[in-house]
């Protein structure tokens, strides 16, 4: 089948990649639209704010726009999402204040050791959701409205279970969480 009988969606990233680097057309490019949300996603990862994951992730792109010739082959994806991790970093550093910390352990930590405790910290959150997603899903449910700030009544009135139900679930899947989590929680101190 040739190129012009496919659709630039139904092309494979290596294709993609080839022709836009000998075209330089910018259509090409576009058609990594598709790894938008999986560089949010990885952005939201490292920032709270959704403001600042949605700057990361468009200077991710225009990064990777400026540097595609140097893209080698393999897996695509995965060098755009270190390319997301290194544009993180950068932000995380320009908007960081600097160390007139009040705490003196964060005070005298080279900057080296604060991205490590950030990156850390971030691993620790994404393994706590993945934990969060495999608990029974009236758990998940009460776990998901507690974090978000949800009351006890709140919680009950958004899934539909009794307020004895909505602690039990809360605190059965708190517990679940604690052992689950406990290496992760102790490496982090």
């Amino acid at each position: 089948m040739s190129v012009g009988a496919r659709t630039p969606s139904d092309l494979p990233d290596e294709e993609v990649v080839r022709l836009f680097q000998t075209s330089g057309d910018p259509h090409w490019f576009g058609e990594y639209g598709r790894y938008r949300r999986r560089i949010y996603c990885s952005c939201r990862g490292f920032f709270r704010d959704g403001a600042a994951a949605e700057d990361a992730t468009q200077d991710t792109f225009i990064r990777a726009f400026q540097n595609i010739r140097s893209f080698e082959g393999g897996n695509f994806g995965g060098w755009l999402t270190r390319i997301a991790k290194n544009v993180c970093i950068d932000h995380w550093r320009k908007r960081r204040p600097e160390a007139d910390s009040d705490d003196p352990e964060v005070a005298n930590m080279s900057k080296d050791e604060e991205i490590e405790r950030t990156l850390d910290l971030v691993a620790a959150l994404e393994k706590l959701y993945g934990e969060i997603a495999v608990l029974p899903a009236e758990q998940q449910a009460c776990i998901r409205l507690k974090i978000e700030g949800y009351s006890y009544e709140e919680t009950a009135a958004h899934t539909g279970l009794p307020i004895e139900a909505v602690k039990s679930h809360l605190q059965n899947g708190r517990r679940m969480l604690w052992s689950k989590m406990e290496g992760t929680l102790s490496q982090l101190r």
